[in-house]
């Protein structure tokens, strides 16, 4: 890995910046901070909500003047923070679908159960309170406890169950099935899978990257080339398709470099350079970046 500097820094929070939601998070916010203060803007990119991120108290650990180069793109593309002049959280952006899209969204979610369930005999459970899509758990006798990103033994288990209950179509045949169920619905999905749960709606982290790098590029002058992408989360689940932060490499941002600190075997997306290392290589790298 070179020691280019980069302008932005984009990253995953769970299995990259801290080794859980719960865990404590000192040594993320001790090496952010020097960079914040040097300018260098950070963006936090993960699937879950601001009370997950730090206990929805990462704004508390930095200065008001710090707080104006940390970004956060939550929720699957449904929330975009930037910060107050005092220091507090505010939804800049958001991408959170009106009443009758996501009502479509839920019967999408529902036809799918029903359909894994009616044809192939395989129980799953849906999750219907997130703002901006639906997840379908395909392990439910799988807890992920505290450990709440993917796990490398979920893709065998999941890929296995799912044959022995006929469907030979994989992960990708699942993600197939959910868009044109969705496209049923008249709903334009942004499928995405970790092996453990298929989530059906209309935004991704794709849109989170895209909204925060556009506006980067417009008030910093900032360019693609300029940011760093670090993940967890970019391995191959089934042919040409792959893993939650692979949704961070889009048209604009694929000038940029990426990085996976996943010690998984597997494939990766073109241009991701797999570091293993979790945590500490990641917190390595932003030291290197002071």
């Amino acid at each position: 890995m070179s020691q280019k500097q980069y302008k932005a820094i984009f990253f995953d929070w769970d299995g990259t910046a801290v080794i859980s939601r719960k865990a404590p998070v000192d040594d993320a916010v001790a090496v952010m901070k020097p960079l914040l203060a040097k300018g260098i803007k950070l963006v936090v990119v993960s699937g879950t909500t601001y009370e997950n991120i730090a206990g929805g108290r990462l704004h508390e650990y930095f200065t008001p003047e710090e707080l104006t180069h940390l970004w956060l793109g939550l929720g699957r593309g449904a929330y975009n923070y930037r910060y107050h002049e005092d220091g507090s959280p505010y939804n800049w952006k958001h991408c959170i679908p009106g009443k009758e899209e996501m009502l479509a969204i839920h019967d999408t979610a529902y036809a799918i159960h029903r359909i894994l369930l009616e044809q192939y005999g395989y129980p799953t459970d849906v999750v219907f309170s997130r703002p901006n899509y639906c997840k379908i758990d395909l392990m439910v006798d799988n807890n992920r406890g505290d450990q709440l990103f993917f796990q490398s033994s979920e893709l065998d288990q999941v890929k296995q169950t799912l044959e022995a209950h006929n469907f030979h179509g994989g992960l990708l045949g699942l993600v197939k099935l959910a868009d044109e169920t969705a496209a049923a619905y008249g709903v334009k999905a942004a499928s995405t899978t970790d092996a453990k749960y298929l989530e059906v709606g209309v935004s991704s982290k794709s849109d989170n990257v895209n909204t925060i790098l556009t506006q980067l590029m417009e008030e910093d002058a900032i360019v693609p080339k300029d940011c760093a992408y670090w993940g967890d989360e970019y391995i191959g689940l089934d042919d040409g398709l792959f893993g939650s932060d692979s949704y961070m490499k889009t048209p604009l941002t694929g000038d940029g470099d990426f990085f996976d600190v996943s010690e998984a075997a597997g494939a990766r997306p073109d241009k991701v350079q797999v570091l293993g290392g979790g945590v500490e290589k990641f917190l390595e790298f932003l030291r290197s970046q002071v």
